[in-house]
């Protein structure tokens, strides 16, 4: 009796796909993440500012935006390890460069402040993207959310914010280094 056997092909993501979830992490990223700080900010009228930052940056926005980053991976399945951990990357990249922009163009913040944020993005969305192609994505992203809270308060309560962010952002680097070495080239089976 002769064996019957399958192919699966594997699915590599092309540079349409990955423009597309760069443009993921700029038009769905970003706009959800503001779409939740405009309720937030509502909510906090009349509390003391610093409390006011407290809350909205070092609390609320870490799990806000580690959550609306990965948000347009969900959907994918059949994919390799590796290109969630990549697409996650990207997702992250665009979310960063928009970040970078809007707080350099909008809120006049130096550029220097915002240089770590775009190596911080795509690490730490690898690092829960990581978590979704291991199918354990909750505790990643507490990792993710752990690390962004550690940078947001640094930034807000240091004097040299900085060199406090310049650090946890090369944790969160390492971190996703050391986990990309994990990720397989080989077909996720849903």
């Amino acid at each position: 009796m002769e064996e019957s056997k399958r192919v699966i092909k594997i699915h590599r993501p092309d540079l349409d796909e990955k423009v597309f979830f760069f443009g993921m992490g700029v038009t769905i990223s970003v706009p959800l993440t503001l779409f939740v700080y405009q309720y937030t900010d509502i909510l906090l009228i009349g509390f003391d500012p610093f409390l006011i930052a407290f809350f909205s940056r070092v609390i609320f926005a870490p799990f806000v935006e580690e959550f609306a980053k990965v948000y347009p991976l969900f959907y994918r399945h059949g994919e390799t390890e590796k290109a969630i951990f990549d697409l996650s990357l990207i997702v992250g990249l665009g979310f960063g460069i928009v970040e970078l922009l809007t707080y350099i163009f909008i809120l006049n913040v130096p550029l220097i402040y915002r240089i770590p944020g775009v190596f911080f993005h795509p690490a730490s969305t690898a690092i829960i993207g990581y978590g979704i192609a291991k199918k354990r994505p909750l505790p990643y992203y507490l990792i993710a959310v752990m690390l962004h809270l550690t940078n947001n308060f640094v930034s807000l309560t240091n004097p040299n914010p900085l060199i406090g962010s310049v650090l946890v952002v090369s944790i969160t680097v390492f971190i996703a280094w050391y986990l990309r070495k994990d990720v397989k080239n080989d077909v996720l089976i849903q």
